[in-house]
Parts: C-alpha cells; sequence; structure tokens
C-alpha cells in the first residue's frame, strides 16, 4: 500500500527511446532532493542547466531542472522535473541516485491520487486525465477535455450545493417545529426536489452518448455469405486485417479492429456469413454474428449488387442500420433500393459509405448544453441520487425524508469523490499508467 508521506518519483515521458526524457518528483523532500542530484534549487519555475551528481560525485548527465514549490502544482505538493537525456542508461543511473536519496518509485496513477486527495481536482477531472492519455480520437480529446477542465464536476457540485439547501430547510422544520416558518416552506422543498429530480432524470436520459464516445462506437457488418464484408472491413482500415476467400463460410469468428473516422472511434466487426447451415462451428459464428448486430451502433447491411437474392434484411436490434451493396464493379446496373452502392476491390463508392458513417456517429455521440456522463460509475450514482429525491418527494415523516436527502446527496457525492469513495479509488487510479 502507498504512503503518501513519501517522495516519489516516474518517468513522465513514456518508456521508448527519445532526445529527451522527463523524471517527475512529488512530495515534501524534492526540493532535498534536487539539491542532492543538482548541487542547489534553481529559482521557482524557471528551467536551469545542472550537473547532476550521485551520491558518490559521479556525474550522470547534464540536464535541464525545475524547481515547483507547492501548492501551485499538479499534485499540490513540492515537486520537481528532470529533463535528462533520454538514454536508458542515463534514466536508470537517475533513478538509482534518486532511491538512494530516499525517493521512491510511483505507483500507477499516484501522481493523479495526489492530485485528487490534495483537493486539486476532483474525481470526475481525474477520471479525464486517464481519458485523455488514451484518446485515439478527436472527440474522445474534446471530451475528455472538457471533463479535466471541470466541466462535468461543475454540474454535479451545483446539484450537492442545491442540495444542501434543501436539507438544511428541512432540517429546519424538524428543529424548529412550533416557531413561526413560512407557510410555504414544505410546498416549496417538494417544488424543488422536483426540479432536481428532474434535471438528474434529464441528464441521464442521454442515450449513452458520452459512454459511446469514450469507449468507441461498435460498428457489426452483417451479411449473407461471399457479399464480401472481409473485403469491405480491409477496405474501411486500409490493410489486410480479414482472410478474403471465395469459399463460403471462411469467416466463422467474429473479428473486431479499430478505425477513427471523423474524429470519432469506431471499432468495426466483421462477422459470419448469415445463412442455415448444419456445421455447427459455422452456426455458432452465425449466432455470434446476430448477437454482434443486437449489441451495435451500427450495422452495415451488406448484400451483393450484382445477386439480388443476396441481401442481409432482417431485424438487428436498436442500433443505425446503413444498407450497403457491394460488388458494383461487376453489377451491370446500381442498385435501386437506396443501399450505398460500393466496390470492396476498387473502392468505388466508399467516399459515399464513410460520410455515412460519420453522420450516423454523429447523430450517436453528438450532445449540446451540459456535458454527457462518461462512466457507468456515475450513471449508477446519479440514478440512486435520483431515485432517493423521488423517495423524499413522496414521504410524509419530515425526518425520513431528511434522510432521503442525505442519501441524495452522498450519491452525488460518490461521483465527485467528496464523500464515502474510499472503495473506488484503487479501481479508478489502478488504470492509470507510471508517471500519472
Amino acid at each position: 500500500m502507498a504512503d503518501y508521506e513519501d517522495t516519489i518519483f516516474a518517468l513522465a515521458s513514456g518508456s521508448a527511446r527519445a532526445a529527451i526524457a522527463v523524471l517527475r518528483l512529488s512530495g515534501a523532500r524534492s526540493g532535498a532532493l534536487l539539491d542532492a542530484l543538482a548541487g542547489s534549487r534553481p529559482p521557482p519555475r524557471r528551467a536551469s542547466l545542472r550537473r547532476l551528481r550521485d551520491g558518490a560525485g559521479e556525474t550522470l548527465d547534464r540536464a535541464l531542472v525545475l524547481w515547483l514549490p507547492g501548492p501551485g502544482t499538479y499534485t499540490g505538493e513540492d515537486s520537481a522535473e528532470l529533463h535528462l537525456h533520454g538514454g536508458h542508461a542515463v534514466i536508470e543511473a537517475v533513478a538509482q541516485a534518486l532511491v538512494a536519496a530516499g525517493a521512491r518509485p510511483a505507483e500507477a496513477g499516484e501522481f493523479t491520487r495526489r492530485a485528487f486527495l490534495n483537493g486539486r481536482m476532483d474525481l470526475t477531472a481525474a477520471e479525464a486525465v486517464a481519458d485523455l492519455i488514451e484518446a485515439e480520437g478527436a472527440e474522445q480529446r474534446r471530451q475528455a477535455l472538457r471533463q479535466m477542465e471541470g466541466a462535468l464536476g461543475a454540474l454535479y457540485e451545483g446539484w450537492s450545493q442545491r442540495l444542501l439547501r434543501l436539507l438544511a430547510q428541512q432540517e429546519a422544520l424538524i428543529d424548529f417545529p412550533d416557531e413561526d416558518l413560512p407557510a410555504d416552506i414544505a410546498a416549496g422543498l417538494r417544488a424543488e426536489m422536483a426540479a432536481l429530480a428532474a434535471e438528474i432524470g434529464a441528464h441521464l436520459q442521454d442515450d449513452r452518448r458520452g459512454e459511446r464516445t469514450r469507449e468507441g462506437l461498435r460498428i457489426a457488418i452483417i451479411g449473407p455469405p461471399n457479399v464480401g464484408k472481409s473485403s469491405l472491413l480491409n477496405r474501411l482500415l486500409a490493410r489486410d486485417v480479414a482472410i478474403v476467400s471465395d469459399l463460403p463460410g471462411t469467416t466463422r469468428d467474429a473479428l473486431e479492429a479499430r478505425l477513427v473516422l471523423g474524429g470519432m472511434v469506431m471499432t468495426v466487426i466483421d462477422t459470419a456469413g448469415l445463412r442455415a447451415t448444419g456445421d455447427r462451428i459455422e452456426a455458432e459464428g452465425v449466432r455470434r454474428a446476430q448477437a454482434r448486430a443486437a449489441e451495435a451502433d451500427i450495422v452495415l447491411s451488406v448484400g451483393d449488387a450484382t445477386d439480388g437474392s443476396k441481401r442481409a434484411g432482417g431485424i438487428f436490434g436498436p442500433g443505425i442500420v446503413i444498407p450497403v451493396a457491394n460488388k458494383i464493379d461487376l453489377a451491370p446496373n446500381p442498385p435501386s433500393d437506396g443501399a450505398i452502392a460500393v466496390s470492396a476491390r476498387t473502392g468505388e463508392g466508399f467516399e459515399a459509405l464513410c460520410a455515412a458513417l460519420i453522420e450516423a456517429g454523429r447523430r450517436l455521440t453528438a450532445s449540446s448544453g451540459p456535458p454527457p456522463l462518461t462512466r457507468a460509475r456515475h450513471r449508477a450514482a446519479l440514478e440512486a441520487a435520483a431515485q432517493a429525491l423521488t423517495r423524499a418527494m413522496a414521504e410524509d415523516s419530515e425526518e425520513l425524508r431528511a434522510e432521503e436527502l442525505r442519501a441524495s446527496l452522498r450519491m452525488i457525492g460518490r461521483v465527485t469523490g467528496r464523500v464515502g469513495v474510499e472503495d473506488v479509488l484503487g479501481e479508478i487510479f489502478a488504470r492509470f499508467c507510471i508517471g500519472k
């Protein structure tokens, strides 16, 4: 278990070889460690070129060093940075010198965990740091930045403050029943509880837009055998991922690959051809294909432009269905059923297909107004908060109504980290990289 009184260090610039490697330090002894390695600490927040030496006086590197006194730092603690030459031997030697001087390597997510514990950010912002590091597309980056800058936390903190005022008024009704309090306090309390419950409910009814952006949209390619589903996947990804063959039933399991299109991250899933079969393995592939279609955000329903009998058809689930007619390079006449006509072999029609995917993705992820939910953890806590508010409105007992308001407040506090979050901290920060 981490000791948060220790001074920690970690490589913040990644493990790949590079010209510069940045070691970050945080903790009460950061200044003393900088003095030990660099001779003295430079003026605050001013880069200075120094010769770094170990305890025996051996030169380890000539590096830029920065002294960052708290509390105005990422973690809120005294911190320092060493901008080293990026060779492994240099990094290892400086790390050994830091350990010998009393520092220890940081655990995964420990810098951001300290920032949270020191009040530099709430849990929603801390989670957004991890999302920003892992962002693959522009939309993920924009959403993570907005959340990291406090948009989501500010919304939830506003709800917490309103709940606190409601609770204070409710406690006044309990503590001073014989005082001449305004007659409309109880009615006003119920009206405000109803308004807040409606706001939380509207926030929850977001069709998982934020979660879709964060996790990536799921696109299932569905259709009969030999309509070119695997070739379609390869063309979309601009590389050979799936095996392509004229033999029906070549694809028997779901094959997934990531794609960034229009700034949106998408997981494209190639599936087995839909047909009745006596082959147990192929039948399992068909079942999995149908399951992927039922779970997908977008379904590419692929048919053969040269054979009108080869159409996917059917009911796939709640996702957006985009009909596609492949092999138009072999078809004498283009399809007239509204399907997007493409050739996976030549690339014809793929500009229109990509535009349709981007438009469908925007419909599924675009949001206006308050920032969207991004995690199932947030959703579960807010659902519990809304349920507690609903119970409070229906409660005749003043004491029990106050208790339900406290429960609602606790649930929102669990999202931001204000109350009762010890059981989720380990899970959240364990997912971070070392150095963050």
